[in-house]
């Protein structure tokens, strides 16, 4: 499931879809993909709901950020999403030349 700023997929799903809109609300956002992993978690004791995603998330408004603040931008862009839509989210915060060096 890969998704691109530049275009919405028809494959893409809503949630794929609403992260994209807020990340865009507050980021200059150059890349965006997003999988799902919520069916590798369905049967363990903690799922309580909610998808299980892993992102990369390329943007230069991280530049001269901590991983910690990174991820802070992010999770201030997902909102009320991260109580009860997203149950837990892995990500890649990157710059447009860390994306492009990897």
């Amino acid at each position: 499931m890969e998704q691109t700023s530049d275009s919405l997929d028809e494959k893409s799903t809503p949630i794929e879809i609403e992260m994209e809109k807020r990340l865009k609300s507050q980021l200059d956002l150059k890349h965006f993909e997003v999988k799902d992993f919520t069916g590798r978690h369905l049967h363990h004791e903690q799922h309580n709901g909610g998808f299980h995603l892993e992102a990369v998330i390329v943007s230069d408004n991280f530049k001269e950020l901590s991983l910690i603040k990174r991820h802070k931008k992010v999770y201030a862009a997902m909102g009320e999403l991260m109580n009860h839509e997203i149950h837990a989210l892995s990500m890649k915060t990157l710059t447009i030349k860390e994306w492009k060096d990897r």
